[in-house]
């Protein structure tokens, strides 16, 4: 296609319309698009558009021969830098989530939900990527259907261990970041004989539970305190180096703040976890070895 310089309206209107198509850029003029793909059936839309305002333009058929050929066209569709773009706005707006007016709030879920919705839409090979950006999607719709505990503005007290041995603890099910590393602190430092209930709802909480990372749990967020660290602090093991190292990295992958070197290997192997676990028993079980594993390399690294 070719346009009169002069009409830059129609320029505009023209590269707006093959970008919601999902278009990948051969070279300048030449744009090409998966046959089949669903805005294939506006390139005839186009064409006549741009024939009427006096430019040149035809839809053909592209044959790629080699095997490489089909390789560098399929580089022009990847989305991964979208994607990428798109999972920093989702991971800032639920960092911000907790400061906002519910109605704001909403409109900024059903924002981002729109704009990834778009952007699966011309994506013609769909990867990791957009796994991980409908697994951050939900993660913020989560969060603001509830799930997510809100900060306590109680000071944080100290908890004598030895009434929390042989417990059933109690959270919420589907469990990630801050659910996961607590359940291994309490099992691995504070009650080793700890057995783990997932609940749908605050409600479900069973008699003589303890609740965990949810509203109105016995141990949840404290002020700037995720879980974890108020774990931590409740039962003295603040000046454990390996301890407050996990618990930097987890701080990051649930609030967000200040990036943490090791928090997006954590996320990307507890993720991994959470895609082949069969339930939340299963998960919990992978996610012990990971901090098991985390952990020692963290001691060994404080000793050395």
């Amino acid at each position: 296609m070719s346009l009169p310089a002069s009409n830059s309206t129609m320029r505009m209107r023209v590269w707006r319309a093959l970008k919601e198509t999902g278009c990948g850029v051969l070279r300048d003029g030449v744009y090409v698009l998966p046959a089949g793909a669903p805005g294939s059936r506006v390139l005839a839309q186009i064409e006549s558009g741009i024939r009427a305002a006096g430019g040149c333009a035809m839809t053909v058929e592209l044959k790629l021969k080699t095997a490489s050929q089909r390789a560098e066209v399929r580089k022009l569709f990847d989305r991964s830098a979208e994607y990428g773009k798109l999972v920093g706005e989702i991971d800032a707006a639920k960092a911000a989530l907790r400061r906002s007016r519910p109605r704001k709030a909403k409109r900024t879920v059903e924002r981002l939900q729109r704009a990834l919705d778009r952007l699966t839409q011309i994506d013609f090979h769909a990867g990791r990527a957009r796994r991980q950006a409908q697994d951050a999607m939900s993660g913020l719709a989560r969060e603001l259907s509830g799930g997510e505990p809100r900060a306590s503005r109680k000071r944080l007290r100290a908890a004598d261990a030895a009434r929390y041995q042989n417990r059933v603890w109690a959270t919420r099910k589907d469990p990630w970041v801050d659910r996961l590393a607590s359940a291994w602190l309490i099992k691995r430092f504070i009650d080793r004989d700890a057995r783990f209930v997932w609940i749908e709802r605050p409600r479900d909480l069973p008699k003589k539970a303890v609740g965990f990372d949810f509203d109105g749990a016995e141990f949840t967020h404290v002020r700037d305190r995720i879980t974890f660290e108020a774990l931590l602090a409740s039962f003295g093991l603040e000046n454990d180096p390996a301890l407050a190292r996990i618990g930097a990295a987890v701080r990051f992958l649930d609030t967000g703040g200040i990036p943490v070197a090791d928090a997006k290997g954590l996320e990307t192997v507890l993720r991994g976890s959470k895609q082949k676990a069969r339930g939340d028993d299963a998960l919990l079980a992978a996610a012990m070895r990971i901090f098991d594993l985390f952990h020692s390399a963290y001691a060994r690294v404080d000793k050395s």
